[in-house]
C-alpha cells in the first residue's frame, strides 16, 4: 500500500509520531516533519500522562484520549494498559454518555467508524471495504443507537459505544486493533431533540422498524459475513423491539454476540457465583427477582435460568424461581403486552392472594422474599430502605445488584446497601463504587461491569476458531470468573476488581475456547488452547512497518 509521509504520520494504525527512528525517517522521507528528537514509546506514555492528568473534567479528558486514539494507535494503547483502572470510566461508561449525547457537536474524526444509511444500502458493501482498508476485521460492534446505555435513543451519536467497546476489547483482552471495526447502522431516531438539531450527524428522520428495518440488518450481516469471513458479530445497544429477535436469529448459525442480553447475563451470573462462593448457599436455593423486564432484565434472567437448568434442575421447577417486575409491577401470564422475553417467567395470579396488589417493587418483594434482587429499570433510588429491609429480613445474606447506569440512574448506592443490611448484603453495582467501611469493616465493591467478561469471552472465541458462540461458553466463561473471589476475607467483593481486567480477560479467554474445542465448535485444529490464546494476543509496542508500505516521495 502507497503512501505520502503526510499520509504515514496520519494513519492511527502505522503512525509512531517521534519515535521514528533516524533510519526510519530517512527511509520514509520523514526528516523535517517531526521534530529531531527521537522518543521511546515509554516517554511518549510519561508526555502523554502529563498532558491528560492537566485537563479538569472527566469530558476533557476523554475527548484528549480520543486525539491520542485518532493519532496513534500503540500509544493510545500503551498508556491505556498502564491506567486501565482509572481510564475505564472516561474511555467508557460513565463518561461515554457524555460524548454520546454530544457527539454531533464535538466530532472532529469519525474514529475508523463505518456509518451505513438505510436509505443508502446500495453503499453498505462499498463502505465496509474502505473503512477495512484492506485490514483483516475479526470483530464487529454494531449498533443502530435506540437503546445507548440507560439513556435512549440517540441514532447515529451512539457510534460511540461502539468505538468505545472495541477501546476495551484491546485494552482488556489484548485483540488487535487493526482487526475491529466499529459500525452504526442509521434507521433514524425518535429523539426529537436531534431531530430538531441542526447539527445533529445522523439521518434527520422518524426511526424505520418492521420488515424494511429487518432488511436492512440482514443486508449489513450478510456483507460483513461476505467480506469477513472470521469474523465475530458483537451488537450492542439495539432497542428493546429488536434486540432479542435479532439474536435469535442469527445465533445458530454465525458467531453473534449481544452485551446487552448476553454479556449482563454472564456478568450478573458471575456476581451471583461469587456471592455464593461467600455465603455458601446452594444457586439452586436462589429466588431471583429483576426490577426492570426490558432487554437487559429478561436477558440476564434468562442466563440465570439456563445455569439453574445446567446444575441439573428440572426447567419447569427452575422458572418457579423468577420473578421480573417492571412498571406495571410484576409480570403475570394474562398481561396482553409482554414481550417473548418476559412469557416465560411471568407468573400466574392465582400464586398470590393479593396479584391485584402487587403493582410495584415494595408490594412484590414483600410477597414473593427474594433472595437476589437485580434492578436494570433505571429508576434512581428505587431499592429504598424499606424494600431492602424488607428483603434482608427474610434472608440472611441478600444479594443486591444495583446495575443501571449512568450514575445518576442507579436504583441505589452501595454504601446505602450495606448500612441497611449491617453488613450482610452482598453488592454489586453497574457502576465504580467507593469501598464501604462499617462496624470495623471494609466491604469492597463489585463492579458488575461487563468488560469484565466479554473482552475474554471474545478473545477466547476468536483464537479457538469457533463457529458459534454456545450457552455451554458462556457459562464456562462466567463460572471462570466467578470462581476467582476468595470468599474467606471480610468484606470481600462478589467480582473480581476492574484493576486487573487484562489478567481476567486471559482466563475467561482460555476457559471460552476450552470449552469451545470441547464441543467441537472449532473450525481449525487447536492442539494448544492456553498457546492459541497466547498467541492470539496483541501488545502496544511499536514495530517494523509491513512489508507492503510503500513510501511515494515528493516528485515522484
Amino acid at each position: 500500500m502507497q503512501y505520502t509521509a503526510e499520509q504515514l504520520i496520519h494513519n492511527p494504525f502505522l503512525n509512531k509520531g517521534t519515535a521514528f527512528t533516524s533510519e526510519e525517517r530517512n527511509t520514509l522521507g520523514l526528516n523535517g516533519i517531526l521534530p529531531p528528537a527521537v522518543q521511546t514509546l515509554d516517554q511518549q506514555v510519561k508526555q502523554t500522562y502529563a498532558q491528560y492528568q492537566s485537563k479538569q473534567s472527566d469530558l476533557e479528558k476523554r475527548i484528549f484520549l480520543m486525539t491520542i486514539f485518532n493519532e496513534n494507535h500503540v500509544l493510545f494503547y500503551k498508556l491505556f494498559s498502564e491506567h486501565v483502572y482509572e481510564f475505564m470510566p472516561i474511555v467508557y461508561d460513565p463518561t461515554i454518555a457524555d460524548t454520546i449525547e454530544n457527539y454531533s457537536a464535538l466530532s472532529t474524526n469519525p474514529q475508523n467508524a463505518t456509518y451505513l444509511n438505510i436509505n443508502d444500502q446500495d453503499h453498505i458493501e462499498s463502505a465496509l471495504r474502505a473503512s477495512a482498508d484492506g485490514r483483516d476485521i475479526r470483530l464487529i460492534v454494531v449498533t443502530d443507537g435506540e437503546g445507548i446505555l440507560g439513556i435512549g435513543d440517540w441514532g447515529t451519536q451512539g457510534v460511540d459505544i461502539a468505538v468505545g467497546k472495541l477501546m476495551v476489547y484491546t485494552a482488556a483482552a489484548g485483540i488487535d486493533p487493526s482487526q475491529v471495526l466499529p459500525v452504526v447502522l442509521d434507521a433514524g431516531t425518535n429523539n426529537a431533540d436531534l431531530l430538531n438539531d441542526d447539527l445533529y450527524l445522523g439521518l434527520r428522520q422518524k426511526r424505520v422498524y418492521g420488515e424494511a428495518y429487518h432488511a436492512f440488518v440482514d443486508k449489513f450481516v450478510a456483507t460483513a459475513e461476505k467480506l469477513f469471513p472470521k469474523l465475530y458479530l458483537h451488537f450492542e445497544d439495539f432497542g428493546r423491539s429488536n434486540a432479542a429477535d435479532i439474536l435469535d436469529q442469527y445465533k445458530d448459525t454465525i458467531t453473534v454476540f449481544n452485551d446487552d442480553i448476553q454479556g449482563t447475563g454472564i456478568i450478573v451470573l458471575a456476581g451471583i457465583l461469587g456471592a455464593l462462593n461467600i455465603s455458601h448457599e446452594k444457586m439452586t436455593d436462589q429466588v431471583y427477582m429483576s426490577f426492570g423486564a426490558g432487554t437487559a432484565g429478561a436477558g440476564i434472567a434468562s442466563r440465570i435460568y439456563e445455569e439453574y437448568i445446567q446444575q441439573g434442575m428440572d426447567p419447569e421447577e427452575a422458572k418457579k424461581h423468577f420473578y421480573l417486575v417492571d412498571k406495571q409491577g410484576l409480570l403475570f401470564d394474562d398481561m396482553t403486552d409482554l414481550t417473548p422475553q418476559q412469557k416465560p417467567f411471568a407468573r400466574k395470579r392465582s400464586e398470590f392472594a393479593n396479584a391485584d396488589e402487587l403493582t410495584n417493587l415494595a408490594a412484590a418483594v414483600k410477597a414473593v422474599h427474594p433472595t437476589v434482587l437485580v434492578g436494570t429499570s433505571t429508576i434512581p433510588g428505587s431499592f429504598t430502605e424499606d424494600i431492602v429491609k424488607e428483603m434482608a429480613a427474610h434472608t440472611p445474606r441478600p444479594i443486591i445488584f444495583p446495575l443501571s447506569n449512568p450514575t445518576k440512574l442507579a436504583e441505589a448506592k452501595a454504601a446505602d446497601l450495606i448500612n441497611w443490611t449491617d453488613g450482610k448484603a452482598l453488592v454489586a453495582t453497574g457502576i465504580p463504587a467507593a469501598p464501604v467501611d462499617f462496624n470495623g469493616v471494609t466491604y469492597d465493591i463489585g463492579q458488575a461491569n461487563n468488560a469484565l467478561v466479554y473482552p475474554g469471552l471474545g478473545l477466547g472465541t476468536i483464537a479457538s476458531t469457533a463457529k458459534l458462540l454456545t450457552d455451554g461458553m458462556i457459562s464456562a466463561a462466567a463460572h471462570s470468573l466467578g470462581g476467582i473471589v476468595d470468599g474467606s476475607q471480610p468484606g470481600a467483593a462478589v467480582l473480581p476488581p476492574v484493576s486487573k481486567l487484562s489478567a481476567f480477560s486471559q482466563t475467561v479467554a482460555i476457559a471460552t475456547a476450552r470449552e469451545a474445542v470441547a464441543e467441537k465448535l472449532n473450525q481449525e485444529a487447536i492442539p494448544d488452547v492456553a498457546k492459541a490464546v497466547a498467541d492470539m494476543k496483541w501488545t502496544p509496542a511499536y514495530t517494523k512497518l509491513p512489508a507492503d508500505v510503500k513510501i511515494v516521495k515528493a516528485g515522484e
